[in-house]
């Protein structure tokens, strides 16, 4: 049996009460934009200016109704897991066979940046593919990233915990006796534990990043780096995407993983404070072109910030990260390759490594490296369209690479 007879949960649309949306209103009527001279070019962080017009949109013009109703399309779930409270959305499968699939997605994603890849996942035919590539589809919101409402009892969450949530979720709490899992950033990390310690109950995983599960782990972890020095004889390329990638990373590790609590008590008072350091992420994190509203239109962008609103969960969602290294990750067995449940991998130009610059150097890089030792690699694709929110970026690529992995994979 690849799936229960009968939905164990009744479904529970999502619904925030008038009273929060009049809250956040009214904090953002009141915001005071600081002095940000000389900062059209985004150099010094999020200008004041894009983000003043910003503001008045989320205030005056943006409708939270609207983008609830579309969530409320597919099915909601609340239910209980190990004492803590998850949230999922699922799309019943249609095809002869469907297999279950969880997705997990990362930070500072919601559930809903999986929401253009549901529908072919769970219903292939309906877009022209072939529907023995159904999946019945499970996407939860991480424990603490928005619904169902502020995370409390789990000060020590984090990724590999998360795992055991899910494990639990899919087998015990809805009955699943094997099934598939797919993830990207912390989810990536999430599903390579699932792969590495209940192989045998999974069909396999596909991820959006080769990360080892012990990324996390050691005194300097939010180094991005890794320490990697910069000298006068690194190729000017290799020396300016060692840079560019600090730029991108070295504030979030730092701050997230030493100091999240401290930026927590302004982010969870101000809807304005919270809309930019998720805005700075989703802008420099995506392939964009320097246009964030080319991927991520302005009702997009307050979509998944007002799920981090509403739920006060911008605290709880940074701490993964402390808890990644506080509480690191050891291996549940020493068997190799230690993901030892068969292995998708969709990577992006955007991300690409310094001196990697084409797709097929991204693969060719990836599989002569150390990080493919890690992993039961199956099917390495790497795309030039895209960043690090693939599934959201290139969703066509995203969905041929994970039906490829599973294809031969299902009973």
């Amino acid at each position: 049996m690849t799936s229960p007879q009968a939905f164990p949960l009744e479904p529970t649309p999502i619904h925030v009460p008038d009273e929060v949306l009049d809250d956040l209103r009214a904090r953002l009527a009141s915001t005071r934009a600081p002095l940000d001279e000389g900062n059209e070019d985004w150099s010094y962080g999020v200008p004041a200016g894009y983000m003043r017009d910003l503001v008045a949109y989320w205030r005056d013009g943006y409708d939270w109704r609207k983008s609830e109703a579309a969530m409320n399309t597919y099915e909601h779930y609340r239910t209980t897991v190990a004492g803590v409270p998850v949230h999922f959305m699922r799309k019943p499968g249609r095809g002869p066979d469907p297999i279950p699939l969880i997705l997990t997605h990362g930070w500072p994603w919601t559930f809903w940046h999986w929401s253009k890849v549901i529908d072919p996942l769970a219903d292939p035919a309906a877009s022209g593919g072939d529907p023995a590539d159904a999946f019945d589809v499970i996407v939860p919101s991480l424990p603490g990233f928005g619904f169902p409402g502020p995370l409390t009892g789990f000060p020590d969450v984090n990724f590999w915990k998360v795992s055991d949530l899910w494990h639990t979720l899919m087998t015990e709490t809805l009955g699943y006796e094997k099934y598939a899992a797919g993830g990207c950033d912390i989810g990536g990390i999430v599903s390579s534990q699932l792969g590495h310690k209940y192989a045998d109950e999974l069909y396999g995983i596909h991820i959006g990043s080769g990360l080892p599960l012990d990324f996390f782990t050691g005194p300097r972890a939010w180094d991005f780096a890794r320490n990697r020095p910069l000298t006068d004889d690194q190729p000017a390329d290799v020396r300016a995407r060692i840079i560019e990638f600090d730029h991108r990373h070295a504030v979030h590790l730092a701050v997230h993983m030493l100091d999240g609590a401290t930026l927590a008590h302004g982010l969870s008072d101000s809807p304005a404070g919270l809309l930019a350091w998720l805005l700075e992420r989703w802008t420099a994190w995506s392939d964009n072109g320097g246009d964030v509203e080319s991927v991520f239109t302005k009702d997009d962008l307050l979509t998944h910030a007002t799920i981090y609103w509403v739920n006060n969960s911008i605290a709880t969602s940074m701490r993964y990260y402390a808890n990644a290294n506080r509480h690191p990750w050891t291996p549940s067995h020493d068997r190799t390759p230690v993901v030892r449940a068969p292995v998708g991998i969709t990577f992006v130009t955007y991300e690409n490594p310094p001196g990697i610059h084409t797709a097929a150097e991204r693969v060719q890089a990836f599989m002569s490296g150390p990080q493919a030792a890690w992993f039961n690699h199956v099917n390495v694709n790497a795309h030039d369209h895209g960043g690090h929110f693939i599934p959201w970026e290139n969703p066509g690529a995203w969905v041929t690479d994970l039906r490829r992995t599973f294809r031969d994979r299902r009973p």
